[in-house]
């Protein structure tokens, strides 16, 4: 009789697992924002997530019910606080929709645009800088924010302020752009010139467009086709089209999962109607620069459609600055402070760099709202997340978080 023996290396175990509550936030640095995920975790494996938000709930639309509408323009910029100036903009449209305010001069159109298209350049480099700190890449990050404060220092001389602007108003923008101004530090520093150089604002921003365009190239070395990169976010937090679609995702996010759909091509005739004349792409998953490990609606294409969406940016904002330099007519319609609004109501929707910000506003012949409302792109970008999130790792979940860049402010408003 023969008995065959045991490897004496291999020892059996009767392991058993408990499962775990897990707070991540609402003070968490990859949340982006004051956002509470409960986990329901076995292991290092996340079975379950819950999203608790209101953090930073501040009842904006109940006061504009007590506000005129221009006075409550402020408020739209400290909803989505990195993208003031598209905040404005969606606001703005919707009033001048309501009031039959269809024709603007166009100088306040391409002004409107120029400053629209150089937030979402700003709002994007934040999200892209961002996204590579929270994946453990630190040099992306102080240069996305070295460029993106070249930008807040052109807003600056524009509107005096940084990150809540107010500019884009009923009927146009508070004043026209800048004639003549000092060169900003940073810009200056960048291109070898004196700051107390005197130059006119187009100049500036052409300058420093010339400057950012190649160093997307380099975003791109350090980044997307980095092989660490690549495997943090290639094939995870896989989006498909239809529960995209289920869960009213817009945006880069809606874009990465393959859908094409851009409300400055797709939306509102007088949104749309600012853009007549331009010519830009839409970048849509999936790419032919994408690596093999690369799946349509993973959090790479997701993050490569932002990426893409800065180039077509510079690509709008300079045709915005020639067709400025020709254009017509005052930079602002008059719309009084205490203008009557129609009883009527209107609803319009902007796209704007997290996905389609909507307003609605119902006139009741006062000049204040009877009802303001706003529909945020991040809470249907957000809502997705738990589905797209279960089964993976705990340490995969601020890849998956990043990847849809919400904030807070737009969300709980």
């Amino acid at each position: 009789m023969t008995t065959e023996l045991q490897d004496p290396r291999i020892i059996e175990y009767d392991v058993r697992t408990d499962e775990m509550l897990v707070n991540m936030g609402p003070q968490h640095p990859s949340t982006h924002g004051v956002l509470r995920l409960l986990l329901r975790t076995d292991g290092e494996i996340v079975h379950e997530v819950t999203p608790h938000l209101g953090y930073l709930h501040r009842c904006a639309e109940k006061i504009g019910e007590n506000l005129s509408p221009p006075q409550w323009v402020p408020y739209t910029d400290r909803m989505d606080y990195l993208a003031g100036m598209n905040m404005n903009l969606g606001f703005a449209l919707t009033v001048e929709k309501l009031i039959g305010m269809d024709e603007l001069p166009a100088k306040a159109r391409e002004i409107r645009v120029l400053i629209a298209e150089l937030g979402r350049i700003a709002s994007h480099l934040v999200g892209m800088g961002a996204y590579g700190l929270d994946l453990g890449s630190f040099s992306p990050f102080l240069w996305a924010f070295r460029e993106r404060e070249i930008i807040l220092d052109l807003l600056e001389e524009v509107c005096g302020a940084r990150l809540t602007y107010s500019y884009i108003t009923i009927g146009g923008v508070t004043h026209d752009l800048p004639d003549s101004i000092l060169l900003p530090p940073g810009l200056a520093s960048l291109t070898g010139q004196s700051t107390q150089t005197r130059v006119t604002w187009t100049d500036a921003l052409g300058q420093f467009l010339d400057w950012l365009e190649p160093r997307i190239e380099e975003y791109h070395t350090l980044l997307t086709r980095n092989q660490i990169f690549i495997k943090r976010t290639a094939d995870l937090g896989v989006l498909s089209p239809e529960r995209a679609k289920s869960y009213g995702c817009t945006g880069p996010v809606l874009r990465g999962s393959g859908v094409d759909w851009d409300l400055r091509r797709d939306g509102d005739p007088l949104y749309t109607a600012m853009y007549a004349g331009y010519e830009f792409d839409v970048p849509v998953a999936p790419f032919d620069q994408a690596p093999p490990e690369v799946v349509p609606g993973d959090n790479w294409c997701r993050f490569y459609v932002r990426m893409m969406e800065v180039v077509q940016s510079i690509r709008l904002v300079r045709q915005a600055i020639d067709r400025y330099a020709t254009a017509e007519g005052g930079y602002r319609e008059t719309f009084k402070l205490n203008s009557k609004l129609p009883a009527d109501e209107c609803y319009l929707e902007t796209e704007c760099p997290r996905g389609q910000m909507g307003f609605y506003v119902v006139g009741d012949g006062s000049a204040e709202p009877f009802r303001t409302r706003a529909k945020s792109s991040c809470f249907c970008n957000l809502a997705v997340c738990p589905p797209i999130i279960e089964g993976y790792l705990l340490a995969d979940i601020p890849a998956v978080i990043g990847s849809v860049d919400i904030v807070m402010g737009e969300i709980d408003r």
